[in-house]
């Protein structure tokens, strides 16, 4: 069987088996690259009065509390806090996908919102539907099944050109063998 046509079938064959991964990973992609543009998937970061924290976690946690929602948060419901001082405030992230913006001076509550882009990231990654077994044994294969679908793709696209170009070049021997 000739090496074009093994090529042509391997690269039919692997769109089958990443096609859908493909589908999930482009789509989450898309939405991840516009987090910061887009609130629905990232809240946006809100500016607290001051540069430096003066105020501990206890009186922030006392703040979320202070929300009915919330008034039994306790710290096994905290993800992670990420503090950033250049923008006043500190942002904590709920294991139930909630993000609370808290001012570190004033310890006034910025902002309460969804946050959707952690669990966009693990359908990116295949690790939201069966942890690493679709991520390893899906989605890494998928994406290995593509990296192949685009070696085949390029090679598709330059076996036209190599052949034109070896076809013209036995043309011109040709052509100079004849005149000389």
């Amino acid at each position: 069987m000739k090496p074009t046509l093994i090529n042509r079938r391997v690269h039919y064959w692997l769109t089958l088996v990443v096609a859908i991964p493909l589908l999930a990973t482009v789509t989450t992609g898309v939405m991840l690259q516009l987090k910061k543009h887009w609130s629905w998937v990232q809240p946006s970061e809100k500016k607290g009065i001051g540069d430096s924290p003066t105020i501990g976690f206890d009186k922030m946690l006392e703040t979320i509390r202070a929300d009915p929602q919330f008034e039994k948060l306790g710290w096994s419901d905290v993800k992670r806090i990420d503090v950033r001082p250049s923008k006043g405030m500190a942002k904590w992230t709920l294991k139930d996908d909630w993000e609370v913006q808290i001012d570190i001076q004033t310890g006034e509550l910025l902002q309460l919102a969804i946050r959707r882009s952690d669990w966009i990231e693990s359908i990116h990654d295949g690790s939201f539907f069966l942890g690493d077994v679709s991520k390893l044994g899906v989605f890494l294969p998928a994406g290995i099944g593509l990296m192949g679908m685009l070696l085949s793709g390029i090679l598709m696209f330059l076996q036209p050109i190599v052949s034109k170009r070896r076809k013209l070049k036995r043309t011109r021997s040709i052509v100079d063998l004849s005149g000389s």
